[in-house]
């Protein structure tokens, strides 16, 4: 009880600063701080873990809407082919960062993936990984990303002016998006799980949520925010509660080469918005922040005052999420298994054995 309340105190003052994720960071914080007290619970309960996940995939997936896909327009491919290269970098970054020997190739490359990460955290255990290292290394691609953004964007021309994207809002009873969450959760989660989807608890629900969107059932439903902070506390504090003094020495020797892995994705994530805004016609600035990797809340903040096509950056971000959340488990899993066949092709036994 006091690690929930310690966490939602500190999660709140730190909302009230306006940091990104700040519930997920406080629980991940005062989780490191109790377990390395002694003080905290030995882990968090299979199904309450499961249920975060969902909750977090629903809330994804409420984002995915017809009309803010849709202005994409003819642009859909160059946005898609900047999705898939973000996924490239994230996964080349992620394997350098798996060659440092206090840490694996599959823990790696989902901590250095360019999007989602508080899904990436949650699922990382069931793919083998460690969520120890994925959970600090993806919370600080955020803090630099979000720290750097303002900045960053402050070089580029601003457009004297661009098209705002209006959402749609329903009048309806605050029981209404409280039963859809708990309807795409119950469902998603059930049969993601029995598809053998990667990450089934989190993709399932954000399917399930996402086609509600798309085909307009029910315009505007969406998770209700304490159900979100709720989960990004279970989520978080997953994590947290797995840290020992040896786990964070050797975070300690391993974070100087993921920042300098971190600041070389975002170089080349900037290179290829100037790309993306050539293939498009925007502006370079549009460019720059629908292929900035993560901070997604700080690069709205920073287009809603800087006159930039609004919906076109919104879409583009969102594509980028999605696909990292579906095709990351996949590309980690499979880099890991390539590289560990690899190294065992290589073995001096195995090239003994042959001969």
């Amino acid at each position: 009880m006091s690690l929930a309340v310690v966490s939602v105190a500190v999660g709140a003052g730190l909302q009230a600063l306006g940091m990104p994720s700040a519930m997920l960071f406080a629980a991940l914080a005062c989780a490191i701080g109790f377990a390395l007290s002694g003080r905290a619970p030995a882990r968090i309960p299979r199904p309450a873990q499961l249920t975060a996940q969902g909750v977090l995939g629903c809330y994804i997936g409420t984002m995915i809407q017809s009309h803010t896909l849709s202005t994409l327009g003819s642009r859909w491919p160059a946005v898609l082919a900047a999705g898939f290269v973000t996924l490239l970098l994230s996964v080349i970054a992620g394997a350098l960062l798996g060659r440092h020997r206090d840490t694996d190739s599959l823990t790696g490359s989902l901590a250095l993936v360019a999007g989602g990460s508080s899904g990436l955290v949650a699922i990382t255990r069931e793919l083998g990984g460690d969520e120890r290292t994925v959970a600090v290394i993806q919370y600080l691609r955020i803090v630099l990303v979000t720290l750097t953004l303002p900045a960053v964007a402050a070089l580029y021309p601003h457009p004297p002016g661009a098209a705002m994207g209006t959402a749609v809002i329903a009048d309806r009873p605050w029981w209404a998006d409280v039963l859809f969450t708990v309807g795409c959760v119950a469902v998603g989660v059930t049969v993601g799980r029995l598809t053998h989807l990667p990450a089934g608890a989190l993709l399932g629900p954000l399917v399930l949520s996402a086609a509600v969107g798309l085909w307009g059932v029910a315009p505007g439903l969406t998770v209700p925010g304490p159900l979100v902070a709720l989960g990004y506390l279970a989520i978080g504090w997953q994590a947290g509660l797995g840290f020992t003094r040896e786990s964070l020495a050797h975070l300690a020797r391993l974070l100087p080469w993921a920042v300098g892995l971190i600041v070389a994705l975002g170089a080349a994530s900037a290179a290829l918005g100037l790309a993306l805004s050539a293939a498009t016609g925007t502006s370079a600035l549009d460019g720059y922040l629908a292929t900035t990797p993560g901070g997604l809340y700080a690069v709205l903040a920073v287009a809603a005052s800087s006159n930039v096509d609004i919906t076109f950056v919104v879409a583009a971000q969102i594509t980028r999420v999605v696909l990292m959340l579906f095709l990351a488990p996949w590309a980690a899993r499979g880099f890991s298994t390539w590289r560990a066949r690899h190294a065992e092709a290589d073995s001096p036994d195995t090239a003994h054995a042959r001969a």
